[in-house]
């Protein structure tokens, strides 16, 4: 996907609509920038929202878990 943007006077670019919503970005969503040591710019959101996390530690064959079932345990020993 090639989408040329322009840089404005103030260094702000306008990210292209499909890219936006390829990577789910909201208006107020930070993103990051890394420049590779060979000149390639890595783009990435700089938080996830929680509903990108639906689905990370499914495995084929395991039955679904309710948010109900799940709790957090702050100290190990209890």
């Amino acid at each position: 996907m090639l989408d040329a943007t322009a840089l404005t006077s103030k260094g702000q670019i306008t990210v292209p609509q499909a890219i936006r919503k390829q990577m789910g970005l909201k208006p107020g969503d930070k993103i990051t920038f890394s420049l590779l040591s060979d000149g390639t710019l890595v783009v990435r959101p700089k938080v996830r929202r929680v509903e990108s996390l639906i689905g990370l530690l499914h495995q084929p064959g395991m039955s679904a878990v309710p948010a109900s079932a799940m709790r957090v345990v702050l100290d190990p020993d209890t």
